[in-house]
């Protein structure tokens, strides 16, 4: 080799091993930074898959107003968004959807918060870990044809009451309402009717003679004339009245266990529902018609829009749990079932905001 060539080889080396030196000491440098560490956790962070990618939610009455955050979720495509495979098995009422997450068939469910609390009396701990209720949207009435009789909820006294299915929401706000009139849950008698067109049917069939559920069923009766409301809280001012303070509704909760385990797959399914509240807080009547599956309608797309006008103010704006909520639930509860005992259970095992919160900063 020439000695020029050989002078331009070494040049050529000498600058290959600056350029390696400085990105070496550049990437030292940087390491060694005060921000170095969260950035770098939170892109490791964003960088693990799923715990559980594939999930089973189990919900009662999904075509109800009451799960329509669950039901936005799904159609907006934001549970696949996240990374999630969302199977969602609806059965007549939220203790049945209960009793297929406690049985393993489901991984969470969406229901009523007090599942919580009543999970705890059992020995279970069940966490609610996202809102989407921040009222509860339950409505009872009495019957046309028992609507002269029936002036107050003491009234109800021998009646048979149509619920959801016993141990659901809509029999909790039967037994609340019947503590407030002075009576006991054995004053009446429950007969489970599911929260879809079973509803009209047992009501225009003179199946019972008053009923607790949830809209569109609910709107269509009294537009229909079938209905008399008694107990109404689709609005705060309603909650309020009926329970004394915020009361949360519909939330999706799961075993603690679980959540613990799959805190990626669980902020997944928090920052999906968050992100239907939030859709909500804003949906026209168009984007809902044209987002809600047609079966859902009843057939009269006029009728559906009042209904959700009429407990629109129901719906969780961000996800949160609302300050309060979980112990008005426990105290509602504690009025009527003596196996909750307020003294014993652990209120703050049964809710928790950390996954609503993060929600919250990804999807302002």
């Amino acid at each position: 080799m020439r000695q020029a060539d050989a002078r331009r080889v070494r040049d050529a080396v000498g600058r290959l091993i600056l350029v390696l030196t400085l990105m070496v000491l550049g990437l030292v440098a940087l390491s060694l930074s005060p921000g170095a560490p969260a950035a770098s956790a939170a892109s490791a962070a964003s960088a693990q898959p799923l715990e559980k990618p594939k999930i089973t939610i189990a919900v009662g009455g999904k075509p109800g107003l009451y799960y329509l955050p669950l039901t936005i979720a799904e159609q907006l495509g934001y549970f696949r968004d996240e990374g999630l495979e969302v199977t969602i098995d609806d059965f007549a009422g939220g203790s049945k959807a209960l009793q297929a997450v406690v049985g393993g068939s489901a991984d969470v469910g969406a229901g009523a918060f007090e599942h919580t609390l009543l999970m705890q009396t059992k020995g279970l701990t069940y966490q609610a870990f996202v809102v989407l209720g921040a009222a509860p949207q339950l409505v009872l009435g009495v019957v046309k044809a028992k609507a002269g009789e029936v002036k107050s909820v003491k009234d109800l006294k021998g009646m048979r009451v149509g619920v959801s299915a016993p141990g659901s929401s809509t029999h909790m706000l039967v037994n609340v309402a019947l503590a407030r009139a002075g009576l006991k849950p054995g004053d009446v008698s429950i007969v489970g009717v599911g929260s879809n067109a079973t509803v009209v049917a047992a009501v225009r069939g003179g199946q019972i003679d008053a009923v607790s559920n949830v809209d569109p069923m609910i709107t269509l009766l009294q537009e229909s004339g079938d209905l008399k409301v008694l107990v109404d809280t689709r609005t705060q001012a309603g909650t309020r009245a009926v329970f004394g303070g915020a009361m949360p509704a519909a939330v999706m909760y799961a075993p603690q266990s679980f959540i613990q385990k799959h805190p990626r797959t669980v902020q997944a399914l928090a920052n999906a529902i968050v992100r239907a509240d939030k859709w909500l807080q804003h949906a026209s009547a168009a984007d809902l018609i044209r987002t809600v599956p047609e079966s859902y309608l009843l057939g009269n797309q006029a009728l559906y829009l009042k209904a959700f006008a009429n407990c629109r103010e129901a719906f969780s704006p961000d996800g949160m749990m609302p300050a309060g909520g979980p112990a008005t639930a426990l105290k509602a509860l504690a009025s009527f079932s003596p196996e909750v005992k307020p003294s014993q259970i652990r209120l703050g095992d049964t809710w928790t905001n950390t996954f609503a919160a993060q929600a919250n900063r990804q999807y302002h």
